[in-house]
């Protein structure tokens, strides 16, 4: 028997990483959610209110991320490996590596000038919810150039080949050493993710965090719909502080930086397509993907039967809660499109895509797609079947990030082939798969 059936390989990231995170955040939550009594116990003249607002939602980022820094580096020492390409027993001088510094600077500061340049010409990004994100993200620019300077200078020094990604786009634009096509690609692949995606997280922190710090869970204990609206709300607000950090705590020394973004467009037209301004049907307001025609959801069509409302809430927090475990189990290293090592443990150890597995059944359980409040059966037919392809686009998703993955490291392929004959769900929906194909 090969060894991929007998044993799992080792995630790149410890259960621990996640796990401090969590913790944090939830110390966190309870902080805000107690100001008032904080202020009480410490005589301050400050409001009582509960702190609530988008920027104590911002705070959170740094209060989860220094605590999964710290977990990475004190316990995992991630520092210490060798895939974060740092040799930190050579320290070259100064003098050895500025010019690759000045050049690598340069190409990071017309990065983030043409990032600029997209947010200004994207009317989207100065409206609704990303109107936060834009003034966080003014607000950093100064402080990213500044601090870039010595994060570079440092960095080069003990890395083994300093002339990375950026390098090779900053030498590109200098123009006076020869420099990779294939390395500017991936620099550019990395950062438009990151531009992307980062902008995105950041604009939807507020809300979520707002209403759990504020919630009155008393008032709501023994209502089956608010609680489980409320527990998932908070479960959702793990998926989205958790996941945030990971697409702004990239750096080298905590082994979390982008190895490379998926290089197929297919896997980028399957993201982008779950993400506003391009999303069709998988949140907000959607003509062409719309589902939700005529539904009442779950809450209206078991309104009169308390059991059963009790039963079904309690299943969409726990399909919620697999979506928030698959998130935060990643730590430091969440973020679509990317490799960034390979995990293999918490919930994937069960399945290779338990967030979309996840949600694609909390959108059929909550909506109800083939039951609608006109009676209609046209309507009935078009929800099911639009939430199918919509969980069809999710189906190519993963396609795509497996392809990307699998042409990138061994590992991986040695966790997808033990999925395939170990892990239940992988190994039942790969026999129905191939029962299906034609011969």
């Amino acid at each position: 028997m090969s060894t991929a059936s007998t044993r799992r390989p080792a995630s790149d990231v410890s259960a621990g990483v996640g796990l401090s995170g969590l913790v944090a955040l939830v110390l966190w939550i309870l902080f805000c959610r107690n100001w008032g009594s904080v202020v009480d116990l410490l005589g301050l003249q400050a409001p009582r209110e509960p702190m609530s607002g988008p920027y104590a939602s911002l705070a959170t980022l740094a209060f989860t991320g220094v605590a999964m820094t710290a977990w990475s580096l004190l316990v995992d020492k991630v520092h210490l490996r060798p895939s974060t390409g740092i040799d930190w027993s050579q320290r070259r001088p100064l003098s050895e590596t500025l010019d690759i510094s000045i050049t690598k600077l340069t190409g990071l500061w017309i990065t983030w000038a043409l990032i600029g340049c997209f947010y200004f010409l994207c009317r989207w990004y100065w409206e609704g919810q990303y109107l936060f994100a834009m003034d966080v993200l003014s607000a950093v620019v100064a402080p990213l150039f500044v601090l870039s300077v010595p994060y570079v200078l440092w960095l080069d020094r003990v890395m083994v080949e300093p002339r990375d990604a950026s390098w090779h786009f900053g030498a590109m634009l200098i123009g006076r050493e020869p420099w990779s096509a294939e390395e500017v690609k991936k620099h550019w692949r990395a950062w438009a993710i990151k531009g992307f995606f980062g902008a995105f997280m950041i604009s939807i922190l507020p809300g979520g965090f707002a209403r759990v710090v504020e919630a009155d869970f008393g008032a709501i204990a023994h209502k089956p719909v608010d609680l489980g609206s409320l527990l998932i709300e908070g479960l959702f607000l793990v998926d989205v502080q958790i996941g945030t950090v990971g697409y702004l705590f990239t750096f080298r020394p905590l082994d979390a930086h982008i190895r490379s973004g998926n290089p197929l467009l297919a896997g980028w037209v399957a993201a982008l397509m779950c993400y506003p301004p391009f999303v069709w049907g998988t949140m907000g307001n959607a003509d062409v993907l719309g589902y939700e025609v005529n539904t009442g959801g779950w809450a209206h069509w078991m309104a009169a039967y308390d059991v059963l409302l009790w039963g079904w809430a309690a299943m969409m927090v726990v399909l919620t809660a697999i979506y928030a475990w698959a998130t935060f189990a990643f730590g430091l290293r969440f973020s679509n499109l990317t490799y960034r090592g390979v995990l293999t443990n918490g919930p994937y150890r069960f399945t290779r895509h338990p967030a979309y597995l996840s949600k694609n059944l909390f959108w059929w359980t909550s909506t109800l797609p083939f039951l609608v409040t006109n009676g209609s059966w046209t309507d009935a037919i078009r929800n099911t079947v639009l939430l199918g392809v919509v969980s069809g686009i999710y189906y190519w998703r993963a396609r795509t990030e497996e392809a990307h993955l699998l042409a990138e490291d061994p590992k991986y392929r040695e966790y997808y082939d033990w999925m395939g004959e170990n892990a239940f769900i992988t190994r039942t929906f790969g026999k129905i798969g191939q029962k299906l194909k034609f011969k």
